[in-house]
């Protein structure tokens, strides 16, 4: 089960990550986690940033060292990382490395309700899912093959899983199709039934009879 943090939010994991480079003020870090691509690697808001940093602050994760001003901005102050910024870093770092955890996915909730489509339907969406995903994995592969020329591949790990689960979604999807488009998919014939009569079969509403009073039944 995740720890409960004293600041929760991801954004402040990659902000940790960021003063774990230097010290540096607000601005400096976005600037910095926008170049790093972390909007890409965590789910956060950019508006939250100022207050995940005073929170930090609060929590003496991270300390002022000092105020900076030049003539065209205002004054910006600059903090460090402190040691237990650091420990909470390699903390997190180590949590989200070894504990897997529930995700629900966009996908995965398409999925759950598939049977809403006509099985046609969904062989056409789920082939144009499949051309749109096997062309960004060209793109990716091509991307991570021009980075890994100048950066170690440490500093690539999330981008090379990024790729890694695409094409595993791909070959998922590849033996799905295969199976709906030859026929061999189990109950393809009740799913279709259902659509062109729209009529419950008998089958699936037992089925459905039976899950909801089940209570070790999961989705």
């Amino acid at each position: 089960m995740p720890k409960r943090r004293k600041v929760g939010n991801l954004l402040a994991l990659a902000v940790l990550s960021a003063l774990a480079q230097r010290p540096m003020h607000p601005y400096e870090i976005a600037t910095t986690l926008r170049a790093w691509g972390k909007d890409q690697d965590m789910e956060f808001k950019w508006g939250s940033l100022y207050t995940v940093v005073r929170n930090l602050d609060k929590h003496q994760l991270i300390a002022a060292v000092e105020s900076v001003r030049d003539s065209r901005r205002p004054e910006r102050t600059v903090y460090r990382i402190t040691e237990a910024g650091r420990a909470e870093l390699v903390d997190w770092a180590r949590e989200l490395v070894s504990t897997p955890e529930p995700e629900h996915p966009r996908f995965r909730a398409g999925l759950s309700v598939l049977a809403a489509l006509h099985p046609d339907e969904a062989t056409d969406l789920l082939r144009q899912r499949l051309d749109l995903l096997e062309g960004a994995i060209r793109r990716d592969r091509d991307t991570l093959d021009t980075h890994l020329r100048d950066i170690p591949r440490l500093f690539l790990i999330e981008s090379e899983y990024d790729l890694a689960m695409r094409a595993a979604e791909a070959a998922w999807l590849r033996g799905l199709l295969d199976e709906l488009t030859s026929g061999t998919y189990p109950g393809l014939d009740v799913w279709r039934t259902f659509h062109e009569t729209g009529e419950m079969p008998a089958e699936l509403t037992e089925m459905a009879e039976r899950t909801s009073h089940d209570p070790d039944t999961t989705d």
